[in-house]
Formats: structure tokens, sequence, C-alpha cells
């Protein structure tokens, strides 16, 4: 393996190297730089590791640059931080100020922008009820025995004398090659360390495709509990990037064997099994899940489609009930769930906003475009399923083909061409009534206006009518249609008009 550098991350590193010559300290790239690098891997950002004051190499680091960028600097933890722009050619690339902008607002490229950290070599104590490390002066070698993994313990020299030099006193190279993750110390001291680690294991197999070496797996596995001292924001991050990663499942899988994900998921946990009861079964809905997963992940990369999926049956075990001569049923799954996305999104420290009012949508009707797979599906149907999902139309159907899940070949292609079908019958009623973007021509201001009426449920009620009203067709998308149909509706309501 080798490593290749652009000519713009040539500029950067010797300006590093520069100034870390003129302060007379032993500096290495170290880390994600170095694995990604030799994997061939895009990467936006370094770690320095110096024998010195990691601040004071950041802020001789910066001052290579015109306008010199911000240093931000941690001095209990002797660590800084600083954010370049390497896109121009000359060898002084701009900065970006925290507002990310450049020389005279010229807006930086964030495609461009490169994070590099900076930290003294020191050697890390932990107390084993907290992830504050005491922290104290080391050597380089110290610092790659505190690294995660082997293959994010490899080390290049930035000194004169070794220039480019691979430093790897754990055989990461070796593991780079056979694909293998695999802690540097005894697993368990490395977890016990920062227990988050089994969760980054996790996501390096599954963003790499590597496998986790047995004795580290072991040590997740009897490990697992100490997730439990480790910050909500932290663990997500972690399981957003298992669930961007080419194949999602690897790492739920590898989550569940480990009994991780029943610490910090254990409603997909309640997914998993299959009962049987008088010879009927129902298939794991849990692995049915994972599948439904990494097939959206094959066609999207919108986490908050994948999440979708993720929880699309998220219900189902609420909703289980056995009955006679028929078998197990989910009846109201899609509702039970989309009630439950907001109170999961919360424990997950995940978005309340339109991110989750989107998966809450996704997961409420995903059954619906199933429904209109039969026979005599009319008009009023397939306007309401428009209305419903608006923009967000193609996506559930993306959703709806990824929950194709059977391996019998045929009913997988009737089930695609099903909703091939349905797109045609949406397609050609959005052509003729704009449903996506439809709004009743009369809208709740007007109709307080026209009744007096205060917000109430009267108003509801009344909005509720006319749009049904229109869905199924009774009425026209007109205002004077809606406007004769609100007067005919409030009078049934005794309601009197004050305004025309």
């Amino acid at each position: 393996m080798e490593i290749s550098c652009t000519e713009k991350e040539l500029l950067l590193l010797n300006k590093i190297a520069n100034a870390a010559d003129a302060l007379g300290v032993e500096t290495y790239l170290i880390g994600g730089f170095v694995r990604d690098k030799l994997l061939g891997r895009l990467t936006k950002d370094a770690d320095i590791v110096c024998d010195g004051d990691g601040i004071e190499l950041a802020k001789a680091v910066a001052k290579q640059f015109d306008p010199v960028p911000h240093v931000n600097y941690f001095k209990n933890f002797g660590t800084a931080h600083i954010k370049v722009d390497i896109s121009n050619n000359n060898d002084s690339p701009k900065a970006p100020s925290p507002g990310g902008e450049g020389v005279e607002g010229e807006v930086i490229d964030e495609a461009a922008t490169f994070d590099i950290e900076f930290v003294g070599a020191r050697k890390e104590s932990y107390n084993f009820h907290s992830r504050k490390p005491d922290v104290e002066p080391g050597t380089l070698e110290d610092d790659q025995k505190r690294r995660d993994f082997t293959i994010n313990a490899l080390a290049i020299s930035l000194n004169k004398k070794d220039h480019g030099k691979l430093v790897d006193p754990f055989n990461g190279l070796g593991d780079l090659e056979n694909k293998i993750i695999k802690t540097p110390l005894d697993p368990l001291q490395t977890f016990s360390d920062d227990p988050l680690r089994m969760m980054r294991a996790i996501r390096f197999a599954t963003q790499l495709g590597f496998v986790i070496e047995e004795k580290t797996l072991q040590a997740i596995k009897d490990d697992a509990h100490r997730i439990s001292i480790i910050s909500q924001e932290r663990i997500t991050e972690e399981l957003n990037k298992i669930i961007a990663s080419p194949k999602p499942s690897v790492g739920f899988d590898l989550l569940y064997k480990t009994g991780l994900l029943h610490i910090i998921f254990p409603q997909i946990v309640d997914l998993a099994g299959a009962e049987y009861k008088d010879g009927h079964g129902h298939k794991d809905n849990f692995y049915h899940t994972l599948q439904v997963l990494d097939n959206l992940a094959q066609h999207s990369d919108d986490i908050w489609l994948r999440w979708a999926a993720v929880l699309h049956d998220i219900a189902k075990p609420v909703t289980k009930k056995f009955e006679e001569g028929h078998g197990w049923t989910f009846h109201g799954h899609e509702v039970v769930g989309g009630r439950m996305v907001p109170k999961i999104f919360g424990k997950l420290k995940l978005p309340q906003n339109e991110k989750m009012r989107f998966v809450r949508k996704m997961v409420e009707l995903h059954l619906r475009p199933i429904s209109l797979t039969k026979d005599n599906i009319t008009d009023s149907a397939i306007r309401r399923l428009l209305f419903d999902a608006g923009e967000d139309f193609d996506s559930l159907m993306m959703l709806c083909d990824a929950d194709i899940t059977s391996k019998n070949k045929q009913k997988v292609k009737r089930f695609l061409d099903n909703f091939q079908v349905v797109r045609q019958r949406c397609k050609e009623v959005e052509e003729s009534d704009h449903m996506r973007s439809w709004q009743p021509p009369i809208d709740g201001q007007k109709i307080m206006d026209m009744f007096g009426l205060p917000p109430s449920k009267p108003v509801g009620i009344l909005k509720n009518a006319l749009k049904d009203a229109m869905l199924d067709g009774e009425i026209p998308n007109t205002y004077e249609a809606a406007h004769e149909f609100l007067l005919a509706k409030a009078g049934e309501m005794g309601l009197k008009t004050i305004k025309s």
C-alpha cells in the first residue's frame, strides 16, 4: 500500500513540517488521514501529534497562512484545531473565518476546507465511571497505544531526518491489508478507556467492509453494558454513520449480536424473532427491516429516508395479534409507529423538526401504495395519497419498493409491476389535478372571516369537509364551488354568514 497525496495536501503538510522544524519538535501525521490515504479514500481532516506543545504548534502553523486562521484550543487537553482552505494553487491557501467566508467576503468551498487537529503526544488514564481522562505528556509510542484501533495508530513522520517514514508498532498496515479491526492493546482496556470505541469498531467494520478480530469482538460482548456511560449524542452520531454506510445491515447485525443494540435502541430489538402458533408464523421483522434498509441504501443517500426504513415496522411488536383461522396480524402498525417516531427521536437526541416529521409521514404512509395495487382503485384514493404524501411522494415510493423483501422472484416482480401501475395512475391524476402542491381555494382564515368564528372546532370541521369534498371529486377545485359548498355546510351546522 502506498500513500498518494494531492499537490495541495503536500503543500499543507510541508507547512506543518516547516513550523515543527522551526520549533524543534518531532511531529507526525497520525490516524484517519493515514488510514484513508492508504485505502484510497477521500479525507478532509488530519490529526497531528508532536512531542511538545500541540497548541503552540497549531499557532505556528496558523501563521503560515495569509490571513491567519483562528486557532481553537483546549488547554486542559492540550489540543488545538484550525480549518484552512486548500483549494487555490498557490502556496498561501486562504483560511475560512468563523462565518464561513475568506478574504473580502469570498465564500469558502466547503469541499476544499481541511480540518487539522494538533495534540502533544500524551498518556491517558481513565476513571472507570468517567469519560474524562487524566492526561500527562508522553512519547509517540504512548500516543499510539491510546488510539482505538491498529489501523488508526499508523503514523507518518514529518521530520527532516526520516520524512515520510511509516511508524507502525502494532502492524496496523497488515490489519489494513487483511481488512481487520483490532485494538492496539488488550481490547478490554481499550474499550474501558472509552466505551464508545465498541460502536466505532462496528462502524468502521460497516463502512470499510472489514471484520472485527475475534478477541476484540468478544470484548465488545463482555463490555457492552459500559456503553451506558456514554452520552446519547455521541452514540447517535455513530449510529447515524452506520445508517449512512453502503450496507447498514452489517452494523445493525453486529450491534444486535454484541448486545449493544439492546441497550441503545431496545425498540428495534423487539422486532427480532419469529413466533409460530397453530402452524402459522410471521417473518423475523428485525432482519426484514435490515433488508429494507439495505435495499433503500442502494438507491438513496438520504439519511432521513433511511431512518424511515429503520422505523417503518417499529410498531409491529405492540400491534401483533393472532387471529384464529387467519394467523398473525399487525393491524394499524403504521399509525402506531408514526406516533412512536417523536418519542424515539427524542430519546436518541435526533432533531424534532421537519426531519422527524418527514420520517413520521413515511412510516404512516408506507402501506398506502400497497392498498392502491388492487383493482378498481378510485381517483379519489389516488388524490388522497398524492395530497398526503405531497412533495415526498417519490421518497415514499422508493421506501415501498425497498419494503419488498420476498425471496420469491415472481412475487417481487408482481409487486414492483403493481407499484409501477400506481405510479402511472398517480402521474395521470397529478397532471390533471396538481395534487402535490394542492391547497383548497378557501383557507381557514377566510372561513373564520366568512362566519365570524375564532380559531375553533367548527373551523376545522368546515376545512376538512371542504378538503374531503374536493378530494372525493364531489365539487370542482374552484373558488365559486368551494364558497357555495361552505355556505351549505355551515347552514347545516347552524352557522350564519357575516361576510361573503
